[in-house]
């Protein structure tokens, strides 16, 4: 068991030391200044050591008053966050979140109400990418990215594959029989220039040039396919309502496997509750869903 700690003389020093004024911690923990100063005496007997050089203008810290205060400024700091995660009633936690934008509305968004009333403690905030993102440097505890899964310094865990369809409006639909009639057509590009490339031999034809215009963004790919600019390859799986509607079609069957959408984490980053929580939920909805 910890020994007795004299939590109201280590506050006391703590606020003196960051403020180096008696006057200023006083009015902070709203006491008097003769009582930091009783505290702060009381904690020097109990130590045994000196923590304040007492100057002619002011306070300045000894070498263990320089050792100690650190270590409590990070102590209360974490206690207040973790206090903080309980106002309005009921704990709570931030997940900070970054997940392409197409998977973000195709299957995330729809199934976000549900995560939310199973857990009611995570505050979720969710940032869209184009694929091209750095968690450490952007504050984010998880991302969801499309790709094969090898990212340095991350841990990747694969949600579901996401192989490529030709995908268009209706009325484009009508003038295709055959994948040579894309050699009349406009073909709609995103950021990996090997998609279509993949696609024409997996379909048996000759690679053909592809000028269409570049997309960093599949869902605004595919919605510019939807108004008739062109063909667009994308994962229809994320495209599953406007399939539904037949405000999208898809005029061949015949997919091309270039990835697969995966949770990914930061090495060595302590997993925190919400993180478990989310990591738990989307799994067992893919497994569920046999992706």
């Amino acid at each position: 068991m910890r020994p007795h700690l004299p939590l109201k003389a280590l506050r006391a020093f703590e606020s003196a030391a960051r403020h180096l004024s008696f006057t200023r911690a006083a009015q902070e923990l709203s006491v008097t200044q003769a009582a930091i100063s009783q505290q702060v005496r009381s904690l020097e007997e109990r130590l045994g050591v000196t923590l304040f050089k007492r100057l002619p203008r002011g306070l300045g810290l000894t070498d263990e008053g320089l050792a100690l205060r650190p270590v409590l400024t990070d102590a209360f700091d974490r206690i207040e966050a973790v206090l903080r995660r309980f106002e309005g009633g009921g704990f709570h936690e931030v997940l900070t979140l970054g997940v392409v934008g197409t998977f973000a509305v195709g299957w995330l968004m729809p199934r976000m109400p549900a995560f939310q009333r199973e857990h009611r403690f995570v505050e979720l905030r969710l940032l869209t990418h184009n694929n091209l993102v750095d968690l450490a440097a952007e504050g984010l505890d998880l991302a969801i990215r499309f790709g094969h899964g090898t990212w340095p310094g991350l841990v990747a865990t694969r949600l579901m594959d996401a192989p490529l369809s030709v995908l268009c409006a209706p009325a484009t639909a009508t003038r295709l029989g055959h994948p040579d009639d894309l050699a009349d057509e406009t073909l709609l590009r995103s950021y990996r220039a090997d998609d279509w490339p993949a696609w024409f031999a997996a379909a048996g034809i000759p690679p053909r040039p592809v000028r269409g215009p570049v997309f960093d963004s599949s869902r605004l790919m595919v919605e510019a396919a939807m108004q008739g600019a062109g063909l667009a390859l994308a994962p229809a799986a994320m495209f599953t309502q406007e399939l539904r509607d037949g405000r999208l079609v898809r005029p061949f069957d015949l997919d091309v496997d270039t990835g697969s959408y995966w949770l990914v984490a930061q090495k060595g980053k302590p997993p925190s509750a919400a993180m478990q929580a989310f990591e738990r939920w989307i799994t067992t909805q893919m497994e569920s869903s046999g992706a």
